[in-house]
């Protein structure tokens, strides 16, 4: 069964905000699935809930949330702004949305973001309020950043479950990195350096994943949304109905 591609995001121009600037829209996209011929739109009354995913350059991070979303109904994720450039392959809209220094101050001062850093040469940040419109619709989010991004979401949001995955070795992590071939020795030896620092950080994370075996992580992952998809907090709103009618 096939699936809409799930992101939350939304960017429409405003005028007087300067040439090219963008502002949020705060406007979410409705999950969908293929039943057959027909399409069948699914809304939720519970609050969803808000993920944090970091990793190192070379984990794995992007292809792993990639599957999970294909595989996961009512997750969505959260389209972050950068302002590096845009590589081959990737979308302006669905990979990041590609704004300038100038745009992305601007929605500094107007805090529009939820968090915000700046990682290597470039700045990266996750807009506030179309996540809030996800999370409000019942819709869990995922957001994939890094550690100081993390630590800025939970100042913000307490409850946000943290995950951070690591390689299963070093010695892979760089071969991980080589292999890409995005990037020359002086560049790797950078992002080696900075994913000992970050991975420095584990402990302020609620779950660990390694991404040693592909589909052992996937199957990790999922787990961790399936059971806080069953908490009593949770399923007390999903359920209100049937224990109603089960306790009168």
């Amino acid at each position: 069964m096939g699936k809409t591609s799930k992101l939350c995001l939304a960017f429409l121009p405003r005028p007087g905000f300067g040439a090219g600037a963008l502002r949020l829209s705060y406007n979410w996209m409705l999950l969908q699935k293929n039943v057959g011929a027909q399409i069948t739109a699914y809304t939720y009354m519970t609050t969803g809930k808000l993920y944090i995913i970091s990793a190192p350059s070379g984990a794995g991070k992007t292809s792993l949330v990639r599957q999970l979303l294909a595989d996961t109904d009512k997750l969505a994720v959260s389209v972050s702004h950068t302002t590096r450039a845009m590589r081959a392959a990737e979308q302006n809209g669905v990979d990041y949305f590609f704004v300038s220094v100038e745009t992305f101050r601007h929605m500094i001062a107007e805090q529009a973001f939820l968090e915000h850093a700046q990682v290597y040469d470039n700045f990266y940040g996750t807009a506030r309020q179309s996540v809030e419109a996800c999370l409000n619709q019942g819709v869990d989010v995922v957001l994939e950043i890094d550690w100081q991004g993390a630590q800025q979401v939970r100042r913000m949001s307490p409850n946000a479950i943290s995950i951070f995955i690591l390689p299963p070795s070093i010695a892979i992590l760089r071969e991980r990195l080589q292999n890409r071939g995005q990037d020359n020795e002086e560049v790797i030896a950078r992002r080696m350096r900075d994913a000992v620092a970050e991975m420095s950080h584990y402990r302020e994370f609620d779950y660990l994943v390694v991404n040693d075996d592909f589909s052992a992580a996937l199957a990790q992952l999922k787990s961790i949304i399936t059971a806080n998809r069953l908490l009593q907090s949770r399923q007390q709103q999903h359920l209100s109905q049937l224990l109603h009618d089960l306790l009168n």
